[in-house]
């Protein structure tokens, strides 16, 4: 268990944290929405520290290789749905839901993908991409700025969906080539 692992774990810990700061958030509550924010922040920084530290340090690891996406994606799920289903939500700020859709349907499509290719493998060669890298980054942008209430913060979501759509075609194309390798062997 090295530096990179325990970070990951913990930004999982922060998600009950974050999902409860949106749940009371409301009425006379309204800084909870601030400590919502930083909590996504502190998560969304220590996910590019964990992933530096693995590197540098040459300490990637397959647990940290399975815990940081479950990280990243608890908290990136957890907020897209918090903020689009709690109705004490201002509705300025709630995503709509053809976005969450959008972003809970590539991770679904991704695992299942990445289990059949595992059960009819029996390996499976996972190595994220620029695209997914790019993903990860315009969804956590666009929470951070639907937090903090960014006059501007649709223009967040576009790319963030965009960029969301495309790596999902990717991770399908290249799950298909893995596949299609299986098949040859």
């Amino acid at each position: 268990m090295n530096l990179a692992n325990k970070i990951s774990i913990f930004r999982i810990l922060l998600t009950p944290f974050f999902i409860a700061c949106i749940l009371y958030y409301g009425e006379g509550r309204e800084y909870l929405r601030f400590v919502a924010l930083g909590i996504f922040l502190l998560a969304t920084i220590s996910d590019a520290i964990d992933g530096g530290i693995a590197r540098l340090k040459h300490q990637v690891t397959e647990l940290g290789m399975v815990l940081d996406p479950i990280a990243d994606k608890l908290l990136i799920i957890s907020a897209f749905i918090s903020l689009s289903m709690i109705k004490i939500v201002p509705e300025s700020l709630r995503i709509p839901a053809w976005a969450v859709l959008t972003v809970i349907s590539r991770d679904v499509v991704i695992v299942l993908g990445s289990v059949v290719i595992y059960f009819l493998k029996g390996s499976l060669k996972i190595k994220p991409s620029w695209l997914g890298k790019a993903t990860t980054l315009f969804q956590m942008l666009t929470i951070l700025v639907f937090l903090a209430a960014f006059k501007y913060h649709r223009f967040f979501l576009y790319p963030a969906i965009l960029f969301t759509v495309l790596s999902a075609i990717d991770y399908i194309w290249r799950g298909s080539k893995q596949l299609n390798e299986t098949h040859k062997s």
